[in-house]
């Protein structure tokens, strides 16, 4: 009995042809982790209990540091007063310092507040047609940005065409189209490098936790200068708690869960199909990336968006990533 090897025979229609094989299918799809975690770190509440113990221990530590600080100038003063001068002189410059810092943070967060309360009568004007309650708007608009040069042009524009209009809507509307339109488009601006840097490092760099650690810190860069445009300048304390206020929302609502929708429309049906897995998720983090950003420019304009369209996340993504992994 012959155990020599089999040789079947095929037909020509049953020839393997690997160039036009399917591709495999990817099981699972993009999910954009990285914007998830950040989300997920930004938007989560501390317990009353980590509340406390956090500062029951700086507490703590501000107290020890400065018993040790006292005891240590008292002990200099007494062997040598030139040198305890000295001690004495530096800790007061550092506290003077410390004092200068949570000033700024006080007014950050001051500043921050004045642009939600604008917004809010904005809002409330619209709603209710008062053109006084519009015209205290702009008015508060005109102080807002009156040592800014970049508006300069806007609020002349503003002051010249605002006696012509006669209802809250028309005054509104000027106003948006005159302050905000260049405001809009340096925001916008931001976002899209935002969203090119998030999917480049996703991309291409391996590292563990690299892509959330730069998904943060982009996010956190990008809602500081989102806020720096439309004149809220927020301190650090202040970029955090707005970051917070900006992804809890979006938690909230859903929109960092990341779907079919959003794939189609960011890569044209066919990007995530034609490159790496690694290449989807840099797609999908800089989507949900532009998410953040249209939200932090919603949370930071002074104006609710009336007259001007709302930046789309399609749009803003496509213009961000064209060219970054070749044609959808």
């Amino acid at each position: 009995m012959s155990r020599g090897p089999v040789l079947i025979e095929l037909d020509d229609d049953a020839v393997a042809q690997p160039h036009v094989a399917p591709a495999v299918p990817d099981l699972v799809a993009p999910q954009g982790a990285a914007m998830q975690q950040v989300a997920a770190i930004a938007a989560r509440r501390p317990s009353r209990l980590a509340k406390w113990f956090w500062s029951l221990a700086v507490a703590l530590v501000g107290f020890v540091v400065s018993l040790a600080a006292w005891d240590y100038v008292n002990g200099l003063l007494a062997r040598s007063p030139v040198l305890g001068g000295i001690a004495t002189v530096l800790i007061g410059l550092i506290l003077l310092l410390l004092v200068i810092g949570a000033l700024r943070e006080l007014a950050a967060f001051g500043r921050l507040r004045k642009l939600d309360t604008i917004q809010k009568q904005a809002a409330e004007a619209l709603e209710t047609g008062h053109l006084a309650d519009a015209k205290n708007v702009v008015g508060k608009l005109d102080r807002l940005y009156r040592d800014r040069e970049d508006t300069a042009w806007g609020r002349a524009e503003l002051r010249d065409r605002q006696t012509d209009v006669l209802d809250a809507d028309g005054l509104l509307g000027l106003a948006e189209t005159s302050l905000m339109a260049p405001l809009d488009a340096r925001a916008t601006r931001e976002v899209e490098a935002a969203a090119r840097q998030v999917a480049t490092v996703t991309a291409i760099v391996p590292l563990a936790l690299a892509d959330v650690f730069t998904a943060l810190t982009a996010n956190l860069r990008m809602i500081r200068r989102i806020a720096e445009i439309y004149g809220g300048r927020a301190g650090t304390l202040g970029s955090w708690r707005l970051t917070r206020t900006v992804l809890t929302h979006l938690v909230a609502t859903g929109a960092v869960a990341i779907g079919d929708d959003l794939i189609g429309s960011v890569a044209g049906g066919g990007v995530l199909s034609k490159v790496s897995r690694r290449f989807g998720e840099g797609v999908v983090n800089g989507a949900l990336t532009a998410r953040v950003g249209i939200a932090a420019i919603e949370v930071c304009r002074p104006l609710p968006f009336h007259v001007a369209k709302r930046p789309s996340v399609t749009a803003l993504v496509r213009r961000a990533l064209t060219g970054l992994f070749g044609q959808g």
